[in-house]
């Protein structure tokens, strides 16, 4: 069977303390969390590496949230581990330690089936390991690339290339400032888009996001209030997993889909910080969806 949307990124077994309590090797990162959101659309397929160790339950639910696992890298060894320790107002978050175990030397393979996907997530990883994937792709997908404030440090020449073969970049307002040293979020979001993507979402954190559109449109989603997050590790993977999760099921990228995609890539990010790592994404009810989906729309109408 042919994937309709792949996504590539990291698997982790995650160490996370946060004012909410303390969990060890709970299940985490880039690619766990977008797949799960993207699950709930369509059927990704999953392309990432773990070790030996990888508990056989975790791969389980995976299945039965419906990702496909052909893309999935078993080595002998250890996954890849990371620990952070988030500040009382969860407005700051300290590495604790990183041991990439089998992820350092990780090289993406696709799946035959893999190869056509017509959607793409690239999620946050190493550029240089992302234009693998792509000289793999047959056809032109639409890709969408989710990067962080360590690869605009570290592999800036790489990015900027990767930036010529995406259609839709994700960043939040920091990431956007670094690429280009502008502010204003508008000023930002033009300078991307002269870098090669022609949409941009800039992720505003609790403030919600902005979607910029090919020919000058603008959407502003909003981000509902919470009184309590328990976890924000994986929210901006779980939005990009759940915004082209929805383009791929609808099978179109105008801007009116593309306002609901940010939308529902918002919804996944909600249920995502509720609970400790990715645990708030698994076994969702469509009702359950569709409230948060409604509470969204409530609060955007005036």
């Amino acid at each position: 069977m042919n994937m309709d949307m792949i996504i590539v990124g990291s698997l982790a077994l995650d160490t996370i303390e946060a004012p909410a309590g303390r969990v060890e090797n709970a299940v985490g990162g880039s690619a766990t969390y977008a797949s799960l959101a993207a699950s709930y659309f369509t059927t990704p397929g999953l392309v990432g590496v773990v070790g030996s160790d990888f508990p056989e339950e975790q791969k389980q639910a995976f299945r039965k949230n419906g990702i496909d696992l052909s893309g999935l890298q078993i080595v002998e060894g250890k996954t890849f581990r990371w620990g952070g320790r988030y500040s009382p107002q969860l407005d700051q978050r300290e590495t604790l330690f990183t041991e990439l175990n089998v992820f350092e030397s990780f090289s993406p393979e696709l799946p035959e089936a893999y190869q056509n996907s017509k959607y793409v997530l690239l999620a946050n990883i190493q550029p240089d390991l992302q234009h693998q994937v792509l000289d793999q792709i047959t056809g032109e997908p639409f890709v969408v690339v989710d990067t962080m404030n360590l690869w605009i440090n570290t592999a800036l020449e790489s990015l900027k290339r990767l930036l010529r073969r995406t259609h839709l970049l994700i960043v939040n307002d920091e990431e956007a400032q670094m690429l280009t040293g502008e502010m204003s979020h508008g000023a930002a979001a033009r300078k991307l888009q002269h870098m090669g993507p022609k949409l941009v979402v800039i992720k505003k954190g609790q403030h919600g996001a902005l979607l910029f559109g090919s020919k000058g449109e603008v959407f502003s989603a909003p981000a509902l209030v919470f009184s309590r997050v328990t976890d924000p590790t994986g929210a901006g993977d779980a939005f990009a997993g759940g915004m082209l999760g929805y383009l791929a099921n609808e099978q179109s990228t105008d801007f009116a889909t593309l306002r609901r995609a940010v939308v529902w890539g918002s919804v996944m990010s909600s249920f995502a910080i509720q609970k400790f790592s990715a645990t708030g994404l698994l076994q969702l009810k469509q009702s359950a969806l569709d409230n948060r989906y409604h509470e969204f729309k409530s609060i955007s109408i005036f």
